[in-house]
């Protein structure tokens, strides 16, 4: 069985009308990543000969997104239905021979596994024509039917519009998955008709011609949620929310404390490691590493950044791409961090802005601080050396460097490097007048006072 090539066929010709949207449906995000490309990433885990995605509108934004997943491109022109789509991959297929997994890009979630499973059944003892993915759904709604014999045999599929009803009282459905040798599916395929109500060329109708051949087909079954569908944002809200929940709970099956699962939002490639706390309300966007140990406090937002060992993020921080906080190192609240590494615990706690900038081990950052990296046309670094001290209301203006336990006076505007251990104060001289502020509120008062009188 390993030594079988296989190919897919991805359908993603639908227009996907009821998304209402100028993306292409099935480039849509689900965990922060398209639906297209999680089945790809699937479909990649078998490490396929071929894939071949099939395209309607939106030719252009799919080869976009397929850039550098090795797949080609079959037009489907117009659409007539699912067997006709397959149809379209025949020219993309030539030559290969093996079995040929047929796919839905706007059902993202079905798991390598699950593909896996299929492609056994079609090497089972009993040599089945088609293997043919099965849910039950809780509302089987205008689902195809699947009815089978007890050895998962199929004895009829047939679609909800040509169903009795008698067969539209079966909860078995049919999801659409397929797998077949590639010999016999462009062999039956030819065959197809479209003599229905629909007036489509229906790639189940394979399964009943190969029946009347005397060659059974079979049916596995898995979870209505691995193969639900996109086609609204509805559909696609209650996708997302079903892949957070399974990711939510692998993430405390493998050692990660979340106080409120709920309110947490992952990535499709979050990395946390065990003994990680994460509280209420965190975003993780793509390419996040947390180490063991870290806390992320609640109400933060964290992408393409990595968390050191026992380092603390948050409340109300945002580490965005580039951010790399080092061990037991401390990013607080209202704290940004951009492209900018801070060394092992080196703390920014309150309401400061860290872009494009390398802060050194033990190195502290006083509230209302900035790194002033851009001056409306580059970016330019801010390098503060370990164990310095920045006060409070601090402005950096890039390119400048501070020393290794250097102190800058609060409210500083530094526009110069700043020496090892030296005390750097760039504000304005402090000038005070006694008594000033009493002369200032009698004279206010008598003005006031005179304005009254008139």
């Amino acid at each position: 069985m390993t030594d079988i090539p296989v190919a897919a066929v991805i359908l993603a010709a639908g227009k996907g009308t009821r998304m209402k949207s100028d993306l292409h449906k099935v480039l849509h995000p689900v965990a922060g990543r398209p639906m297209l490309l999680h089945l790809v990433a699937a479909v990649d885990a078998l490490a396929p000969a071929r894939k071949v995605v099939v395209v309607g509108s939106g030719r252009d934004q799919l080869e976009a997104a397929l850039a550098g997943h090795d797949a080609a491109l079959a037009v489907q022109e117009p659409q007539l239905g699912t067997g006709h789509a397959v149809q379209q991959a025949e020219a993309a297929l030539a030559g290969f021979s093996g079995d040929v997994l047929i796919l839905y890009g706007d059902v993202p979630l079905v798991s390598a596994a699950t593909m896996r499973r299929m492609l056994d059944r079609l090497h089972a003892g009993d040599a089945p024509a088609a293997v043919v993915l099965g849910f039950r759904p809780a509302d089987p709604a205008a689902y195809g039917r699947i009815i089978a014999d007890g050895d998962g045999r199929i004895v009829r599929m047939v679609e909800y519009k040509d169903a009795t009803a008698d067969e539209r009282a079966v909860t078995l459905c049919n999801s659409g998955l397929m797998a077949v040798a590639a010999d016999d599916l462009f062999r039956l395929l030819a065959r197809v008709g479209n003599a229905n109500a629909a007036g489509e060329y229906y790639l189940p109708d394979i399964v009943m011609l190969a029946a009347a051949d005397g060659r059974a087909s079979a049916v596995i079954e898995t979870g209505a949620g691995e193969v639900a569908g996109v086609n609204s944002r509805a559909e696609l809200a209650a996708v997302e929310a079903a892949w957070q929940q399974q990711r939510r709970a692998e993430a405390m099956a493998d050692g990660v404390t979340l106080i409120a699962p709920e309110t947490v939002y992952f990535s499709y490639d979050t990395e946390i490691a065990r003994d990680v706390t994460i509280e209420p309300n965190v975003v993780f966007g793509p390419d996040v590493r947390i180490a063991s140990g870290a806390r992320i406090h609640a109400f933060s937002h964290v992408e393409g950044a990595s968390v050191g060992e026992g380092a603390e993020i948050g409340p109300y921080a945002r580490l965005r791409p580039g951010a790399e906080i080092g061990r037991k190192a401390k990013v607080g609240n209202f704290v940004e961090v951009k492209k900018a590494r801070l060394g092992e615990g080196a703390k920014a706690n309150h309401l400061s802005y860290i872009g494009d900038a390398d802060v050194g081990a033990g190195a502290n950052i006083g509230a209302g601080t900035i790194t002033c990296n851009y001056d409306g046309f580059l970016k330019y670094r801010t390098e503060i050396g370990a164990g310095a001290f920045i006060g409070s209301n601090s402005a950096l203006v890039a390119p400048v460097s501070i020393g290794a336990g250097a102190i800058v006076g609060a409210g500083s505007v530094v526009t110069a490097d700043v020496e090892a251990d030296a005390l750097a104060v760039a504000r304005g001289r402090q000038q005070q007048q006694g008594g000033w502020a009493a002369r200032f509120r009698a004279r206010m008062a008598e003005r006031k006072a005179a304005l009254k009188g008139k």
